[in-house]
């Protein structure tokens, strides 16, 4: 169980929709095939908490092959198969690092029920991350290699531990110890001579744009948004992890994205309507925040759309020439939660 939406933040968020949204009304079109629900200045109205009630891998498993979605009897089979596992209840042998380090029990890590897709990855067909490109390789192999050498003194690689796969245990130090990472680190390194040898969730610079991630993470299973509107202005709060929240604001005007010289943590957000559907285009990332291996170069295209009075789909589109050798998109669909001010989340749903 946690806390989540501090006061302040629901006061600024009420605030911001008591000035111009007081209620919400159902408009039909002579074509919809269902309820539009709209802003009393007639946009779609897409406000509101809202998350992802189930778990769904960002990559498609290979046993299911083309299988763009799961069975009943799969679903029932996998979601036996996850409650048995003991997850973070698992102890190593007491008095070990490995032991100590654990942090957190499964109280911490939600269990929700496996998703319809086999995979939030749309395209490319097969439910995977496109190839990385030769740049990609090396660069990745770079971070790996000088994070295996701070390694090699250490009872990780003495035990041949995963951390260390690939890498071979050698008790004197480390020769690259005080060499700089290979480009702006975010993942945990054997090191802390500063606060940027830490990784970015331990320095709570956790989240970005886009939010899908690998399956697993605290701060992918634990995660809300609230999105609020108003005439010219779109706002997103997300909460996630363990209160690591952060907020976007949507640029509605039709202007252009910002120089390339500014570089902002979560990119820079200009929105639009399509019909019934915002479509967010996000640049100008900062070259120290990281998505799946790509950073400044990052380019992302979402779309929002409300599919019901209670759901609401989201799709994205990925795109790094110097990081991938295509685009890939990714699904995910989100239920309306209660608005109710500083509760509970009751977790596994």
């Amino acid at each position: 169980m946690r806390e989540t939406f501090s006061g302040s933040i629901i006061t600024l968020a009420i605030a911001g929709t008591a000035v111009s949204i007081v209620t919400s009304v159902y408009l039909t079109g002579a074509s919809a095939q269902a309820p539009t629900l709209k802003t009393p200045w007639g946009e779609p109205d897409l406000q509101g908490i809202w998350t992802d009630e189930t778990d769904t891998p960002l990559e498609r498993s290979p046993k299911f092959a083309a299988q763009e979605f799961f069975t009943e009897v799969q679903r029932a089979e996998l979601d036996r198969q996850r409650g048995a596992r003991l997850g973070r209840e698992r102890r190593a042998e007491r008095g070990t690092t490995a032991d100590v380090a654990g942090a957190y029990n499964d109280v911490f890590t939600p269990k929700k029920r496996t998703g319809l897709r086999t995979s939030r990855i749309v395209d490319p067909p097969n439910g995977r991350l496109p190839a990385l490109t030769p740049e990609a390789q090396k660069i990745a192999a770079a971070e790996r290699q000088f994070r295996l050498a701070l390694l090699q003194a250490t009872e990780t690689c003495k035990n041949k531990e995963a951390p260390c796969a690939g890498g071979k245990y050698d008790p004197t130090p480390s020769p690259r110890f005080a060499d700089r990472p290979p480009r702006y680190n975010i993942a945990t390194i054997n090191r802390y001579d500063g606060p940027e040898d830490a990784s970015l969730p331990v320095r709570c610079l956790m989240g970005g744009v886009p939010e899908v991630g690998r399956l697993g993470a605290i701060a992918d299973r634990i995660s809300y948004r609230r999105i609020v509107q108003s005439p010219g202005g779109i706002s997103m709060f997300y909460d996630v992890g363990q209160g690591q929240g952060w907020q976007r604001n949507i640029v509605m005007d039709g202007s252009p994205h910002l120089p390339a010289s500014i570089r902002q943590w979560y990119g820079d957000s200009r929105g639009r309507w399509e019909g019934n559907t915002l479509v967010i285009d996000v640049t100008n990332f900062s070259a120290k925040t990281d998505f799946q291996g790509s950073r400044e170069n990052l380019h992302v295209v979402e779309r929002w759309t409300r599919t019901g009075p209670t759901t609401l789909e989201y799709a994205v589109t990925v795109e790094d020439p110097t990081v991938w050798v295509r685009p890939w998109t990714a699904k995910q669909d989100f239920t309306l939660q209660s608005n109710e001010e500083n509760r509970i989340y009751s977790e596994p749903r």
